[in-house]
């Protein structure tokens, strides 16, 4: 895919990306650590979401934080239904992502529910309504990794992390104010592409912008934000392939083998999750890089270097839903 970006818009991508500035003039503060303007900052990342590089901009919150159920479903769908199959799931507000995989499960989801939803029962509902013939979810026990990153440019962003920080994310509920919950349900939106575009959310809220964007860097700081930026189509800038990778790890090598893929840049996200009768993985990751022979490098160097030898690697064919869910706290 030919898109015509040069050297700043990969430096850009690249900043907005990893250290989205949480300031009250952010495209202003991007353009100086790029030698251009802030007007021509607004313009470069309104051209990249035309092309359908840039999904949006708006923040990554801890699900479990805000009272949230998340995990990983894996569907089993006859080939004749699974369009049909995937337009269900696509349309539960809770799905994230869904891709078709080459797989016999062939159909897989992240979902995430309220707290108070049986998640058994929200799973049986799904199976019936996509005419799956088997559904089973995989929730996580430990995050190594989370946090997609696609290097657009072969170098570094510029301009420092001056986000506030980040603290260790909650295990479980957060302790939410009234002015957390306020902030979290009107920040979960597209950043609008203007000089100040936190002003008119926090005059919705009633709040100085400086006030607004230091209850941002809070939340940053306290691990309920994850981080806050954008969202780029990783085919769009040459990752056209990805695998999720899944290994048969042992309690003595899970940690070790987790730890050194959360070190490698090709990994976007590492767990170790729950397994299953049909499911015997425990250790997942997320590979993403230009070909498939270059996933299959990375997963060949993790188990070579760690002695685990049963894997199975599920290339993405089709990616049918890939947002951020929004939550209501």
């Amino acid at each position: 895919m030919e898109t015509g970006l040069d050297s700043i818009d990969g430096r850009l991508l690249n900043c907005i990306q990893a250290q989205f500035p949480l300031k009250s003039e952010p495209f202003a503060v991007l353009g100086r650590a790029l030698g251009i303007s802030g007007e021509d900052v607004v313009h470069r990342i309104q051209g990249m979401k035309n092309q359908g590089i840039v999904r949006l901009i708006s923040p990554v919150f801890n699900a479990r934080a805000l009272g949230y159920k998340t995990t990983l479903v894996a569907a089993g769908v006859r080939e004749s239904r699974l369009d049909v199959a995937a337009q269900v799931l696509c349309e539960q507000p809770g799905v994230g992502h869904c891709y078709q995989r080459d797989h016999r499960f062939n159909l897989w989801s992240t979902l995430s529910v309220s707290g108070e939803v049986d998640m058994e029962a929200e799973l049986e509902r799904l199976r019936d309504l996509m005419g799956a013939e088997v559904v089973f979810d995989l929730p996580t026990l430990r995050t190594y990794k989370i946090g997609a990153y696609f290097d657009a440019s072969g170098g570094e962003c510029p301009i420092p992390d001056n986000s506030g920080g980040h603290g260790s994310f909650p295990r479980g509920n957060a302790e939410l104010s009234h002015a957390d919950r306020v902030l979290i349900n009107e920040l979960q939106q597209d950043l609008p592409l203007v000089q100040r575009p936190f002003d008119e959310v926090s005059a919705r809220l009633g709040m100085e912008t400086d006030e607004f964007l230091a209850q941002c860097r809070s939340l940053l700081q306290r691990g309920i934000m994850r981080r806050y930026g954008a969202s780029i189509n990783h085919r769009a800038v040459g990752y056209t392939a990805n695998a999720m990778v899944c290994w048969i790890a042992s309690l003595d090598k899970v940690q070790v083998a987790a730890k050194m893929l959360a070190g490698l840049t090709a990994v976007s996200h590492c767990y170790e999750r729950k397994i299953n009768p049909l499911w015997p993985y425990n250790l997942f990751c997320m590979v993403h890089s230009h070909t498939n022979e270059a996933c299959e490098a990375v997963a060949d160097k993790v188990s070579r270097e760690t002695g685990l030898k049963d894997n199975v690697l599920l290339f993405s064919v089709k990616e049918y839903k890939k947002v951020r869910v929004n939550y209501l706290v």
